[in-house]
């Protein structure tokens, strides 16, 4: 139990059903869908909807999502992946030819096809109760009468305006005298209204086919981009096996490569030898060790991880109990590792939603268009702002996250399902771009290793290591920032909080379920 003496709050307890996300106006969506008799599929996308609208940063329809899903919380978990391709035209020869060392951060190169309304269309004809015109009509609402910025989005879009004013439709839509909005601003955006109209009526064709297709194609190809039409309509998500292993009892489910999902399991495997238990939670030592399974894991990751559709991934080997002893030989518990590659390692912002209905159907929902604000082109037709994702490949030849037509890209966002005994006992997610992994397993071993409750584990101080040193946020207490740096590590302050996330934890035996949404964003977590 917390101590009521200090700032925070408690996680939510309900008997029925559970959201939980970043956002309340996306939670409340949530919520009245699912009293509206809607499943969690159907609360989930209508969430993800609304995100788009009211977190323009962190998501949106002109992104990817990657979903997993344990329908009435039993059996096979259930995964699918909702990210797009490169064009059909991009080639690593054209770049090199072109004169073009990496792909931009910005700009019509750095744009992939969205895949979030294919897979949202797929989702809901598969497992949803209900039509897109119902799951929408929250999102096309506060597209159109506007909604009240809230303070973490305003945050992050101050530090946009730069992005959003190199292009003309960007700087229409998004600044305000030049500015970026602030908390307490009404914002609108009638463009995305009516492309939103538009699926509503027509589903999947509404979007990569006819006018908002036209308009996002034309605008692309006007920057440079090799977009076409028919890269857009033949884009198509898919069902695919998600990965595990066991922790504690637990087994943990991650989408398969081309995300990076595989890195937390790598992490999990390794600490899986040590003794946590035995450790300070808030102590050097724990974060140490989390450091360097997290150092280990992320090498292999940009050593090993690209699309399969495209190249091999060793995914069994990668998660043998054999490897993970190999790599756990490499710690040493009184000195930090110093034989180990710099990784990329981008800062990134994303939406994660958690939902249980009262069915026990569980939904882990993850939806971004990766940089803040994306690549920062949008649509000047359809309001349509579109991803960054393409940055993620390398423009070196071999590599398996190199581009090539149609490949997919080696992605970060992560949804995360903990299953128990056969059962599902809680969907997941921690954001913040290069960070999930490590996320992902500062809040799993919170839970399991340390038994906090869901808000206290996604409350505790976070570290993370990028650049040759470790970013501590203000909440790790002095005597770990001297201890990891007795360990050798060097510690900075962390710029920004790192991450947020969602969970919501089922007690099958009591009938009851637990959620919490991170105080580094601006959401909620809401049962009945």
């Amino acid at each position: 139990m917390r101590d009521f003496h200090f700032p925070g709050r408690s996680s939510v307890r309900a008997t029925e059903a559970m959201a939980a996300t970043s956002h309340p106006l996306s939670t409340l969506a949530a919520i009245d869908m699912l009293r509206a008799g809607g499943n969690a599929m159907d609360a989930a996308i209508c969430a993800a909807a609304v995100q788009a609208v009211v977190e323009p940063q962190s998501t949106g329809i002109g992104g990817d999502c990657f979903v997993l899903y344990a329908p009435r919380g039993e059996g096979e978990v259930i995964a699918f992946n909702g990210s797009g391709r490169a064009p059909a035209d991009a080639t690593l020869e054209w770049y090199r030819e072109s004169g073009i060392a990496e792909i931009p951060v910005t700009g019509a190169h750095s744009v992939t096809v969205p895949g979030a309304i294919d897979a949202w269309c797929q989702l809901l004809r598969d497992h949803g109760r209900k039509g897109m015109d119902a799951v929408l009509a929250p999102a096309i609402r506060y597209a159109e009468q506007g909604y009240v910025v809230h303070d973490r989005v305003a945050h992050d879009w101050l530090e946009s305006v730069e992005t959003l004013a190199a292009d003309e439709h960007s700087s229409r839509i998004f600044l305000k005298d030049g500015g970026a909005l602030k908390a307490g601003d009404i914002h609108r955006q009638p463009e995305l209204a009516a492309t939103l109209r538009t699926i509503a009526a027509k589903g999947r064709a509404g979007f990569y086919e006819g006018e908002v297709a036209e308009d996002l194609v034309s605008r692309l190809r006007a920057l440079g981009g090799l977009h076409t039409l028919e890269d857009f309509s033949a884009t198509n998500g898919d069902y695919v096996a998600s990965v595990s292993t066991s922790y504690g009892g637990h087994e943990i489910h991650q989408m398969p490569p081309n995300n990076q999902g595989l890195t937390a399991l790598i992490m999990l495997n390794i600490l899986s030898g040590f003794d946590l238990r035995s450790l300070d939670p808030q102590g050097a030592a724990r974060l140490h060790l989390e450091i360097e399974a997290g150092r280990l894991a992320y090498r292999d990751r940009d050593t090993y991880l690209g699309d399969q559709d495209r190249v091999h991934v060793p995914v069994r080997e990668l998660l043998s109990a054999t490897y993970a002893e190999r790599l756990r030989a490499g710690i040493s518990s009184d000195r930090a590792m110093t034989n180990l590659p710099p990784v990329r390692l981008p800062d990134s912002d994303t939406v994660y939603i958690s939902i249980v209905d009262s069915d026990r159907n569980c939904v882990s929902f993850i939806n971004s268009t990766y940089h803040s604000f994306g690549s920062g082109v949008v649509g000047p037709k359809s309001g349509v702002i579109l991803q960054n994702r393409g940055n993620s490949f390398r423009l070196i030849e071999g590599h398996p996250n190199a581009i090539a037509p149609g490949k997919r890209p080696m992605h970060t966002i992560m949804p995360g399902m903990a299953m128990k005994n056969g059962r599902a006992v809680m969907p997941f997610g921690v954001m913040g771009g290069a960070y999930q992994p490590f996320g992902h397993v500062h809040l799993l071993t919170n839970l399991i290793d340390y038994g906090k409750d869901p808000q206290q584990a996604l409350d505790a101080p976070r570290v993370f290591y990028r650049d040759g040193a470790i970013e501590a946020e203000r909440s790790v207490s002095k005597d770990a920032v001297e201890g990891l740096r007795r360990l050798g590590h060097a510690v900075r302050p962390a710029d920004e909080p790192l991450g947020g996330g969602q969970v919501v934890q089922i007690d099958w035996e009591k009938g009851t379920l637990t959620g919490a949404s991170d105080p580094r964003k601006d959401g909620c977590a809401i049962g009945y």
